[in-house]
């Protein structure tokens, strides 16, 4: 049993504060996985099971409940006989309409703590954010990161498991499968969401050209670019024609449904964030190799995307840093700190060296700079601080 110590301890000081818990992620990132942590946490505490109501929207048994209105009528069943204080958790709470006035109207009606899961970056931009301005706590939830990934094998690191979670990703219910089941369950989720919370959603007609826009972006994860060179290519290369209006919508949506974060560049001496040419990640890694293959080219923008996300669990604000005609990887923000961020998959030659070192050299600042890469070697040089990439996984980056 992994405890998902990183989510679980940003909740736990919450319970039985009026804030409302909101948790985002992925599908099958572990989000219902993590409500159930909260329930076990609550019943520690010595709170009846009868006074905990756990409602997942994924379920059959709530297929009805389609609208606010029908969420209000099930809520009022299932708490006016409850004596005391409810907990109230939502799982997937976007699959309801209207859903953020049947939240709202819990915490005015009834003495509660609620907590709500759902699997959109669109969550919190409605009517709930709207009402609850200073009353909601969010945590975005990511698949396991590779010190999870240890936990749930009870092993310590080494390069065998660094390997499969490279190729496989994080998401947690593939490490009781065998290899080809694997690869099977990455495409039956990526299938779901793709069916579920794009096409479904968004009534797209076209999915052709929808599925051609995704293993594009995939294919090229950590690459700048516009939607006008997009549409270029796909009309050149793949003689599909699509407009870059198109093309911004689509990414939208693949931003909505958590599949895709886009990144956006920064000029580290103007401090100003450009409006064109943004980089894009893919929340797991894993899909990367369902659709790439692994060769050592994929495999050193997997590593990239690997500690891009590693980063996002770790709380920091992402942006790709420009300074003159050079580009950081990473310029990773919170709180007061900050950190630069370059990432390859080896410093094999005095070439790359200078290559992946430069522009941070570059950077007048004295805020830590860092090259991460497999190697085992320290190349640490003029301030700079190379650091292993399984040791920056494993520990967080070195000071």
């Amino acid at each position: 049993m992994v405890k998902r110590d990183l989510y679980l301890n940003r909740i736990i000081p919450l319970i039985d504060n009026e804030l409302i818990k909101v948790i985002t992620g992925i599908r099958r990132c572990g989000k219902s996985y993590m409500l159930g942590l909260i329930k076990n946490e609550l019943i520690n505490r010595g709170i009846d099971d009868d006074h905990i109501i756990l409602i997942n929207f994924e379920s059959a048994k709530y297929r009805n409940v389609s609208n606010a209105r029908e969420l209000d009528l099930l809520i009022e069943s299932l708490v006016e006989n409850v004596d005391g204080k409810v907990y109230l958790f939502f799982d997937e709470i976007q699959n309801v309409d209207g859903w953020e006035k049947s939240i709202n109207a819990c915490r005015v009606d009834w003495d509660c703590d609620i907590c709500i899961t759902g699997s959109n970056s669109k969550l919190l931009s409605g009517e709930l954010a709207t009402h609850l301005t200073g009353r909601y706590f969010e945590v975005k939830m990511y698949p396991f990161s590779f010190k999870e990934f240890l936990d749930y094998k009870q092993q310590s690191s080494s390069e065998e498991l660094f390997n499969e979670y490279v190729e496989y990703g994080g998401f947690p219910q593939l490490f009781s499968l065998n290899d080809e089941d694997k690869l099977k369950y990455l495409h039956d989720l990526f299938n779901s969401i793709l069916y579920n919370d794009l096409i479904s959603r968004y009534q797209i007609r076209d999915v052709n050209i929808l599925e051609r826009l995704i293993i594009f972006l995939m294919d090229n994860v950590g690459k700048t670019f516009s939607a006008k060179s997009i549409s270029d290519y796909l009309k050149q290369e793949e003689h599909v024609k699509i407009a870059p209006k198109t093309i911004y919508n689509y990414i939208d949506y693949f931003t909505n449904s958590l599949l895709i974060k886009k990144v956006q560049r920064e000029n580290v001496e103007g401090k100003e964030i450009l409006k064109i040419h943004e980089k894009y990640y893919v929340t797991d890694h894993g899909f990367n190799q369902v659709f790439n293959g692994r060769n050592l080219t994929n495999v050193s923008r997997t590593i990239e995307n690997i500690v891009y996300v590693e980063l996002l669990r770790e709380g920091y604000d992402v942006t790709v840093g420009k300074i003159g005609d050079f580009e950081i990887d990473f310029v990773a923000k919170k709180h007061k700190s900050k950190v630069y961020i370059q990432v390859t998959y080896s410093l094999s030659s005095d070439e790359t060296i200078e290559r992946e070192f430069r522009p941070l050299l570059k950077v007048k600042d004295n805020y830590p700079k860092y090259v991460i890469s497999t190697d085992k070697f320290d190349f640490s040089q003029e301030g700079v601080i190379h650091q292993n990439l399984i040791d920056f996984l494993v520990n967080g980056l070195k000071y």
